[in-house]
């Protein structure tokens, strides 16, 4: 079996998952910076984007858990040599994930409004956020059904096509976002907000047609759905359930982060909706080493290949430092320059540059984070990953919002609480990688 972890290799993989990774939140992103220079009510407007999107974003981190639990199975099995015993593995997960988000749309749907008041949203907030999601709804199980298919692809070592998926996904987006949100004057109305949820619906259901056609004609993989279930099912579901209650503690975390800038007033939750982006980008250029990690540790495993996995995770803490504080660099170069981006609110910039150098202070912290995360899912240690979190939420971030909130840093409070919580996640998972392969690798 091929066991390079080169330089080379790793950006092989790394690159265009992190080209794939970035398209997800630049979806949100580019809604973002179009509405938040439209004429009318563009803070409220940001403000119910920020909203709408913690909830969607809450659904897709807990449901789209299928894409680890895929990858993980698959790559295991192509380092055994035995793929053929798992090809019908991603038609039945992909039915079941499917079948549940349509299950939620049809249960969240009604209730939006009671939903986003939940988040504190009241007035004008509250009544885009309602206008927004339920456009945006509709493409959750698009969005779902092409999450399984890249966890299909990097099982099988390929993140080119994911790539490419996301990319023309990202393409129709901003296309459709510019016409939908400001019009074509004689021919399509300004539709605002309404017009950046059309754009993002349009966009996923594009890449869904897409991602379905590459793995039917490029793949040996079938969608047919059939019984009886796959052996590695009750495996799939165990990884599944542990990742559920690990992103129900990781959304608890956004759910008081974003409560909290909401009650701190309007402008507050803008800025913060404007560093959430932003740092979710970051992580999501960060995964493209943690898809790396993921999808070499995978098949490093499946193959008994303790030493090189060893060695994996050796480099890939190089890879994230480096990475991490390049985009921390990038960052203070432009720092006065990207609010200006999304909004020319004054008063929504001058909360968001008083607390944009600590999420770029978070950076290289966060690409050993997400990178380790990457490589233990791909390890299968779905458990060890739900228990980090749950501890980290629970005993560092929400005492920490709760204590600095109380000294009234508002903003400050909630981007502190999201430091120390990444600091919980990230250093157990290295001290747990070396002292489970270690032993293992000498003994080989």
């Amino acid at each position: 079996m091929n066991q390079d972890i080169s330089f080379k290799r790793i950006n092989k993989l790394a690159i265009p998952a992190l080209i794939a990774g970035v398209a997800e939140p630049l979806l949100s992103t580019t809604d973002l910076a179009i509405i938040g220079n439209i004429d009318n009510n563009a803070t409220e407007s940001i403000a119910a984007i920020g909203i709408v999107g913690a909830f969607l974003s809450m659904l897709i981190w807990v449901f789209g858990q299928t894409r680890s639990g895929i990858s993980s199975i698959i790559s295991q099995y192509l380092g055994a040599n035995k793929l053929d015993e798992v090809k019908n593995l991603p038609a039945q997960a992909i039915v079941l994930v499917v079948t549940t988000s349509l299950f939620i749309l049809g249960i969240s749907y009604p209730f939006s409004k009671e939903i986003f008041e939940f988040y504190n949203a009241s007035g004008t907030i509250l009544e885009y956020s309602v206008e927004y999601y339920k456009i945006r709804v509709f493409g959750f199980p698009f969005t779902l059904f092409v999450i399984a298919i890249f966890g299909v692809f990097r099982g099988l070592q390929n993140t080119v096509y994911p790539m490419i998926i996301a990319i023309i996904g990202t393409i129709v987006n901003i296309v459709l976002d510019i016409i939908l949100v400001y019009g074509i004057e004689g021919y399509i109305p300004a539709m605002n907000i309404q017009g950046a949820a059309y754009a993002s619906v349009i966009a996923q259901i594009t890449m869904a047609v897409i991602a379905l056609y590459l793995l039917l004609t490029k793949t040996k993989i079938s969608l047919k759905f059939q019984l009886p279930f796959n052996k590695e099912i009750p495996r799939f579901i165990n990884m599944i359930l542990n990742l559920f209650v690990r992103t129900i503690a990781l959304n608890v975390a956004l759910y008081f982060a974003t409560s909290y800038a909401t009650g701190y007033g309007k402008e507050y939750i803008a800025a913060y909706t404007i560093g959430l982006n932003l740092w979710l980008m970051g992580a999501f250029m960060i995964d493209g080493y943690s898809s790396a990690g993921n999808i070499l540790s995978g098949k490093l495993l499946g193959a008994k290949a303790y030493k090189t996995l060893i060695k994996l995770g050796n480099n890939l803490i190089i890879y994230g430092l480096v990475f991490g504080s390049f985009l921390a660099l990038i960052g203070l170069v432009f720092y006065n320059f990207i609010g200006t981006i999304f909004t020319k609110e004054q008063e929504v910039l001058v909360q968001f540059y008083n607390t944009f150098w600590i999420i770029l202070l978070m950076q290289p912290i966060c690409s050993i984070a997400f990178i380790y995360d990457g490589m233990f899912k791909g390890l299968g240690e779905m458990k060890y990953l739900r228990n980090v979190l749950l501890v980290s939420t629970a005993l560092v971030f929400i005492p920490l919002l709760l204590f600095f909130d109380s000294l009234n840093y508002k903003l400050y409070a909630v981007w502190i609480a999201f430091y120390g919580w990444i600091i919980a996640r990230g250093v157990p998972l290295i001290f747990k990688f070396r002292n489970k392969f270690l032993s293992r690798s000498q003994k080989v």
